[in-house]
């Protein structure tokens, strides 16, 4: 009999797990005799889905250079099923080069000009991804039949796992289903939703949280006064949209005062049809620039102060730790430990003494420590050199001020945090990341094995993944600069942090106010929630989500606790529910039932999951835990289809 499997998401989450089961067929026994249909189903084209597809704009960049892509294995990768190396992005696009098989059209002017320090444009990442699904297909062993359905999963037939309908009624029979979706669409939140409706009825737009590029911007007129709430990366999308994406343009300055780039500046030319864009969010300062270069001295040995030692530790105490007292000391000293390791390798002018001394009182201290600051001041004479995360988490904290004043804090410190991270003097800013890296793997381990308190993953999961992406996950500097010159041209206007945004019925009108900004309320007809809707299994919009849920088989992660203790506001139990996916760590199987039991049939993977991985391509050789965790899921697929 034909053992069937369904992977509905055929994006580079789902790519990735075909890979993973195309590699390791084989040696699971099949072959033509014992075959193994694998349908991919997505209503966007297979391999780039949704967020990468080839039709958007082509102003959007990716936040990775292309030296920092792959979708293949390599060595550096611990997994069960075989290393099936393959090109990165970079090595890809040589190879097109190479044999003069560029696209026609402007992918192909990119081709010829990218280097590995390059940003690609995501519609160059679309061809990346969709060479990488042929070479997987073309790689299929005798016996292994990819069926590629480009539409989507309908839901469950009568609620049985096993026939799963698609949109045009087909049903395909399926010996086990992962979801590979990605983020997934969701109906607002309550607040959300009534945000809507009032600005519905009073004339007003609301934009509410969504993927920038699905926005319709064209509807906002030219001149329109417009609110943004976030300066993450779907804030820069959106900048970029109604700039850029309505005719304006950038043109260099290179005599002009510099922006940090060490170019002088950038000047924008506005085409006439641009908005007045007022921007502020919790933290106030965009996401910080991603580096563009690299470690003069050695790579930092990793881990260090947080790795699997110490999460067998903090797993094995009875009752739970909490991530912010228990375990953020101990990243924050991987973090620092990364960044001193490098200031004294690549930068010996200026630290005092030598590493080895360092080190070794470094190891003997906590964090948050007298001794850890005596320590760091005697070596590290120049305060701009020491590592402080309170300052990188909320660096307008305690700030109100006038808006001129406020604009010139923030463009003094987003200049500043360009040069940091594309000026190799500051190389000791890799130092940390490659650290954070690190110990973001762990603190995944950490969370997957229930070692944390409920009250603490509903409070600090997100804290910490936000800081995570502040720091890790941000923009291509020039887009940085691209912000500057429309602060400048006065075009974008800074609310700073602590931004709130309420209607006025009488005018009517959004009115904006923010915690570091001493000035009037600012009103505006338009507001968009600049950021990913909040993920939600109860309020997806999508259909095979609801289907599964419909039949019980589904349903989001809800946390309680007693909320008795010391800086709680409350007493009694406290019910939070996450929005995910709950599922188990070691394979993604779907928890389901009362008792909460690995369905042995249902997979997921991905962001709207309990187990939150990196992306779902990642930098070469960094033994990367998405490729991990998707040979995870094809080695139990294999197991299921292989006892049927």
């Amino acid at each position: 009999m034909t053992r069937s499997v369904v992977i509905v998401g055929g994006g580079p989450r789902g790519t990735g797990v075909l890979e993973r089961l195309v590699a390791g067929a084989p040696g699971a026994g099949v072959d033509a005799e014992h075959p193994l249909d694998v349908h991919l189903v997505d209503p966007y084209p297979a391999g780039s889905g949704r967020i990468w597809r080839t039709a958007q704009s082509e102003l959007l960049w990716m936040n990775s250079m292309a030296a920092d892509v792959t979708m293949w294995t390599d060595d550096s990768v611990t997994c069960t099923g075989p290393i099936v190396p393959g090109p990165s992005l970079i090595e890809w696009a040589e190879e097109v080069r190479d044999a003069h098989a560029e696209p026609e059209g402007r992918v192909g002017e990119e081709i010829r000009s990218l280097t590995g320090a390059t940003f690609p444009t995501r519609q160059l990442q679309s061809h990346y991804l969709a060479d990488v699904l042929d070479r997987v297909l073309a790689s299929a062993p005798d016996g292994v039949r990819v069926h590629v359905h480009q539409q989507r999963a309908a839901g469950l037939v009568d609620g049985d796992l096993r026939r799963v309908r698609l949109e045009d009624g087909d049903v395909l029979h399926a010996d086990a289903v992962v979801l590979a979706s990605g983020h997934l669409d969701a109906a607002p939140t309550d607040d959300e939703a009534a945000l809507l409706r009032c600005s519905q009825r009073l004339g007003l737009r609301y934009f509410a949280p969504e993927q920038t590029s699905d926005s319709e911007l064209d509807t906002i007129p030219p001149g329109e006064t417009v609110l943004a709430r976030g300066m993450g990366l779907a804030f820069i999308d959106l900048m970029v949209l109604l700039f850029e994406g309505r005719g304006g343009r950038f043109e260099e300055d290179p005599e002009g005062p510099d922006d940090g780039s060490g170019r002088g500046r950038l000047v924008y030319v506005p085409s006439g049809r641009e908005v007045s864009l007022h921007v502020g969010s919790g933290r106030g300062v965009p996401y910080h620039a991603k580096t563009e270069y690299t470690l003069i001295g050695p790579r930092p040995p990793l881990p260090r102060f947080f790795g699997p030692d110490q999460v067998d530790e903090l797993a094995a105490r009875q009752g739970g730790v909490s991530l912010r007292k228990d375990a953020w000391p101990l990243i924050a000293k991987e973090a620092g430990w990364g960044w001193y390791h490098e200031l004294f390798h690549g930068h010996p002018d200026r630290v005092v003494g030598d590493w080895d001394t360092f080190a070794a009182a470094y190891a003997e201290v906590d964090w948050y420590s007298v001794e850890r600051e005596r320590l760091v001041e005697h070596h590290v004479p120049d305060e701009a050199d020491r590592l402080d995360f309170e300052q990188l988490d909320r660096p307008l904290d305690g700030l109100r001020t006038d808006p001129d004043t406020l604009h010139k804090f923030l463009r003094t410190y987003i200049s500043d945090d360009l040069a940091r991270h594309v000026d190799p003097t500051h190389t000791e800013e890799l130092g940390a990341f490659t650290a954070i890296l690190s110990a973001y793997m762990q603190s995944v381990e950490l969370t997957s094995r229930g070692a944390l308190t409920a009250k603490s993953r509903a409070r600090d999961l997100g804290w910490w993944q936000n800081l995570f992406s502040s720091l890790a996950s941000g923009p291509p500097g020039p887009r940085l600069r691209q912000l500057l010159a429309l602060n400048r041209a006065g075009f974008v206007t800074f609310l700073g942090s602590g931004v709130s945004v309420e209607i006025d019925e009488s005018t009517p009108s959004f009115v904006a106010t923010g915690a570091a900004l001493d000035a009037p309320p600012t009103r505006a007809t338009t507001f968009v929630d600049a950021r990913l809707a909040s993920p939600s299994v109860r309020r997806s919009s999508d259909p095979m989500l609801r289907s599964l849920m419909r039949a019980g088989l589904v349903d989001e992660e809800t946390l309680s606790w007693n909320a008795c203790s010391r800086g709680d506001d409350y007493s009694g139990v406290v019910e939070h529910s996450t929005g995910l996916v709950p599922v188990d760590p070691a394979d993604h199987r779907v928890l389901t039932g009362p008792e909460q039991e690995p369905h042995p049939r249902l997979f997921a993977i991905g962001p709207h999951t309990t187990v939150r991985l990196p992306g779902a391509f990642t930098r070469p050789n960094t033994n990367s835990l998405s490729f991990r965790a998707n040979d995870a899921v094809a080695q139990a697929l294999l197991a299921i289809t292989a006892d049927d």
